[in-house]
């Protein structure tokens, strides 16, 4: 089951979106909040009880709030809490905001007016620890990290292990560290470990770097 908290100023928004995540059997939304003070408060209060396995599994936060905005409190949660999914949910158009939150460490970025089986898709990737891109966030992506992938190396890629570049080649077909090392029998924490010096050997800061590269050594 995923346990998620929906943060949105508008009752109505809300409502809606509850709505659609009904339909869906293996989510259920845990708690709610108005403002981005709220927001904050509810996770820490319910991460704290994580243990006993009431915590969250995925934070669905607007922008646009009131008491501190949604990229604010994005940095907040990546700071207190790192492991714990942020899927980002605007009425601005990808390529105003998305690529700031991906930055930011937002797992996707979602228009509210995208399709209710696009939503629950969403839901279900970044609870896993992936990352969902539509093709929109896809393509502001690419355009504004191009200076990015112009510094990276390909040449990198030479200097990873058979092993890391296994990793390597399944992180940038978007598998969740868990996915990777059910796949090669390793454990979560081998497979970040394997991933951090992908990054260092690569210069890649993130996983929408490492794609990119992935997209550019594709090609030659």
């Amino acid at each position: 089951m995923i346990r998620l908290l929906l943060g949105d100023d508008h009752r109505i928004v809300r409502e809606g979106l509850k709505q659609i995540l009904a339909d869906a059997p293996d989510v259920c939304v845990v708690a709610e909040a108005q403002s981005g003070t709220e927001v904050l408060e509810q996770v820490r209060s319910l991460q704290g009880q994580a243990e006993s396995g009431t915590g969250l599994d995925l934070v669905l936060l607007d922008i646009a709030m009131p008491g501190g905005d949604g990229l604010e409190v994005l940095q907040t949660l990546r700071r207190e809490f790192p492991h714990l999914p942020v899927l980002m949910l605007s009425t601005y158009p990808e390529k105003q905001y998305a690529v700031r939150c991906i930055k930011l460490g937002a797992g996707g970025y979602l228009n509210k007016s995208a399709d209710p089986d696009d939503m629950v898709a969403a839901v279900r990737k970044v609870a896993a620890g992936g990352m969902y891109l539509t093709p929109a966030t896809a393509e502001a992506l690419a355009s504004a990290m191009g200076a990015a992938a112009a510094r990276l190396g390909a040449g990198g890629l030479e200097a990873l292990s058979h092993r890391e570049h296994q990793v390597f080649r399944l992180l940038t077909a978007g598998q969740t560290v868990g996915e990777i090392g059910a796949q090669l029998k390793l454990a979560s924490n081998t497979v970040s470990t394997y991933r951090a010096r992908i990054l260092e050997k690569t210069g890649a800061k993130n996983d929408v770097e490492l794609a990119l590269l992935a997209q550019r050594h594709a090609g030659r």
